[in-house]
């Protein structure tokens, strides 16, 4: 099998790549535009192997990814480019737009003409995977959970840049017949995850003995999913999932951010200790972001029943292994700090008043 992996040198691309050279007998290719978030140094563990390919790529550049397609003649396609940080789509929606809408639309274009190529079995056997967020459903109460069926709400600018990809994916199978399948996952946390997200910039500024800003009163709730299970049910929805499916992906694990900055800075209490000092007293709590989404929780019964996945670690294990990876490997994140991103707020434009 050969298998098209878009966005492959970010976060969650580079540990699904990780898994299918590691656990199947795939011939990945990789094709990722290196944005400040791409960093092929998260595959630079399986980058000798043979059955590993890069393509510098990106996806809205119709004429590249149809020479590609041709190139390689993929088997499976999985799309995980996108721009996915919720700050930076209030920041500046536009390129959220490009590449999470326009960028998919091209995609699915070229899949579809790749894929009228194709006769008998190759044609029956090719997938087109989109992997999608829980955001599109917008925002939940403190009871109940999302299920494939709740309705699209999407509130930030990302989630609406990701749910009107799912919706083109899902007219492209109803209209052309492009066999397609769609997955929306929870949170995902764990190593090579870079620094802005709530998790690995907590744990940095910890490491940094900097401020740990908490939005709001860290009040809002998340379904967290270690970044290794995903890769493995992502795989399974893949090459299991019958054409125009759609799976909830989700951890179990429930966790309001304030819950979740204060086991980090527990493990670090004694994986890296201050002297007389928690890592606790470096919360700081600043104005929520705006239009922050209260809670997202995922019913992942279709998955479990449909394709047995469960997730294998459970969230204190997953954040403990977490916070030890940051520590141990200070030489990937600490570059990313000093040449990309150095932990600054983001997401206040053009609101007024907001600053901290």
């Amino acid at each position: 099998m050969k298998v098209l992996v878009t966005g492959g040198a970010g976060f969650i691309g580079s540990a699904l790549v990780r898994y299918l050279i590691a656990q199947t007998s795939a011939t990945v290719i990789n094709v990722d535009k290196l944005t400040y978030a791409g960093d092929l140094r998260t595959v630079a563990s399986v980058s000798a192997n043979p059955r590993y390919r890069f393509e510098r790529c990106d996806i809205r550049d119709r004429d590249a990814m149809v020479r590609i397609f041709q190139r390689n003649r993929p088997d499976l396609v999985m799309n995980l480019a996108a721009e996915t940080h919720v700050d930076r789509s209030i920041d500046g929606p536009a390129e959220f737009i490009q590449t999470n809408v326009v960028g998919v639309y091209v995609l699915l274009e070229c899949a579809l003409e790749y894929w009228r190529s194709l006769a008998g079995g190759e044609a029956t056997a090719f997938r087109f995977h989109h992997v999608s967020t829980d955001e599109v459903f917008g925002d939940l109460g403190r009871a109940g959970a999302f299920t494939e069926d709740s309705p699209y709400r999407p509130n930030s600018p990302y989630a609406a840049s990701k749910a009107s990809a799912d919706h083109l994916v899902r007219a492209w199978h109803r209209t052309y017949g492009l066999p397609t399948v769609v997955s929306n996952c929870s949170n995902n946390y764990g190593p090579f995850q870079f620094p802005e997200k709530l998790i690995p910039l907590t744990i940095v500024n910890c490491l940094r003995e900097r401020e740990l800003p908490v939005y709001g009163h860290g009040e809002n709730i998340r379904d967290w999913l270690y970044v290794e299970d995903h890769a493995r049910a992502l795989y399974q929805v893949a090459t299991e999932a019958r054409p125009g499916a759609s799976y909830n992906v989700g951890g179990g694990s429930e966790r309001s951010n304030l819950q979740v900055v204060q086991t980090i800075c527990a493990h670090l209490d004694k994986l890296r200790p201050r002297p007389e000092r928690s890592y606790a007293e470096l919360i700081t709590f600043v104005p929520d972001r705006p239009g922050h989404d209260f809670r997202y929780a995922i019913d992942a019964t279709r998955i479990a029943h449909e394709l047995s996945f469960t997730p294998s670690i459970d969230f204190e294990a997953g954040l403990f292994r977490t916070v030890q990876w940051y520590i141990d490997n200070e030489s990937w994140w600490r570059p990313l700090l000093e040449n990309r991103y150095d932990g600054q707020r983001l997401g206040l434009a053009g609101v007024k008043n907001s600053a901290p």
